[in-house]
């Protein structure tokens, strides 16, 4: 089975963020837009046809979500990673980020504090700074073009904190992280009795010479742990808005429920949960087309840079369709880099300033997109130098 994903699709006056939200962000909308992390490729056509399905009767209702959604994500969990999951231990919400600051307030109090590891996915630091929480830092280390985590210093900080924000694959930087560093991190997180969100929302997309490892397979007591995942990446349907929690804790999955609770907060949306069924159920041949044109962009986009732009360095990306861009040997300090690749090479990015401490002097490329569109971006680059 073959799908185009070089096929261009106009997005632009559809209320796509990612093109009519140019001129907002960027000040125009003459940039080639990569930067907003959703894909302009066409959904898997099993999504499509449910959804056309769905629409088709006219009453779009309050709903339930059915069994045979619940079965689909832990068939998916059990056959893709190798994890089996019981069905009580699901909660659906409305999307990851709601789903990060519902965490924090349910299993944190005002003052404790909330570990993350810059640079990381911006949302990440206001979860815990606009909930009252006090945000506890433990930077990525880059050495040789790979990113690592800095144990000794987590454990210092696991001191201080009472959850740790884990993103695993990691965004923007790209690692998926091998199962000897989640031991260390598990344990880490025993010793200090922390409690640990991983948001695995990018675990379907790693590269094929690397293995995602769902954190909660690797202990034998999951209790302390809650994973964050959801199809929006994956098969390219974040504006639907559905992602799950699993809570294999009973008191922490109800402390969750009623942060939900209390804001009213629903995930039962028609289209959402028949896109979600969908594509957990009929979407394999399509990601799996898919992780090898992103491997072939990510490889092309790699031989350009070290040909004809040498002053930008790829760190290589072992999961994720983004891109962490090493700009510093262009010599421009953050405000003459975002100036630079608006103004004159004319291509949206998102900068690296926006996802915290050792962002300075990258910029995070999206590459969900026809490889052509991928390639004229660094041709428009190299032009503009």
């Amino acid at each position: 089975m073959s799908f185009d994903f070089d096929r261009e699709i106009p997005r632009a006056g559809t209320g796509a963020l990612k093109y009519d939200g140019r001129a907002g962000y960027f000040g125009t909308d003459d940039v080639l837009p990569l930067w907003v992390a959703d894909m302009d490729f066409a959904v898997p056509e099993a999504v499509s046809r449910a959804l056309a399905a769905r629409a088709a009767h006219p009453v779009y209702g309050y709903s339930l979500p059915p069994d045979s959604l619940f079965d689909a994500l832990i068939a998916w969990l059990k056959h893709r990673h190798g994890w089996e999951i019981q069905r009580e231990w699901i909660l659906l919400t409305p999307g990851v980020v709601p789903s990060l600051n519902a965490v924090v307030m349910a299993l944190t109090q005002a003052g404790e504090g909330v570990l993350v590891q810059p640079p990381v996915y911006f949302p990440f630091f206001s979860a815990a700074s606009k909930t009252g929480r006090r945000l506890v830092q433990n930077p990525l280390q880059l050495k040789d073009g790979r990113y690592s985590i800095d144990f000794a210093h987590l454990e210092a900080c696991a001191a201080d904190a009472r959850l740790l924000l884990l993103c695993s694959p990691h965004n923007p930087v790209g690692r998926v992280w091998n199962a000897d560093e989640l031991a260390q991190v598990l344990e880490i997180a025993r010793r200090h009795k922390l409690t640990i969100l991983s948001d695995e929302i990018h675990a379907d997309l790693v590269y094929p010479e690397y293995r995602h490892h769902a954190l909660a397979t690797l202990t034998d007591d999951p209790a302390g742990i809650v994973t964050a995942v959801a199809p929006s990446k994956t098969f390219n349907i974040p504006g639907l808005g559905l992602s799950a929690l699993i809570v294999p804790d009973e008191a922490r999955r109800a402390a969750i429920s009623r942060v939900f609770d209390m804001v009213h907060m629903s995930a039962a949306n028609p289209f959402s949960m028949v896109a979600f069924e969908a594509a957990y159920r009929e979407g394999e041949a399509w990601l799996d087309g898919l992780l090898a044109y992103l491997s072939g962009t990510r490889d092309e986009v790699a031989a350009y840079l070290a040909s004809e732009l040498p002053q930008i360095r790829l760190i290589r990306p072992e999961g994720t369709y983004l891109l962490w861009l090493d700009c510093r040997g262009l010599g421009m300090d953050d405000r003459q880099l975002h100036s630079f690749m608006i103004e004159q090479a004319r291509v949206g990015l998102s900068p690296g300033t926006a996802f915290g401490a050792g962002g300075q002097g990258f910029m995070r490329l999206n590459i969900g997109a026809p490889r052509k569109v991928v390639m004229t971006a660094l041709r428009q680059m190299r032009q503009a130098l």
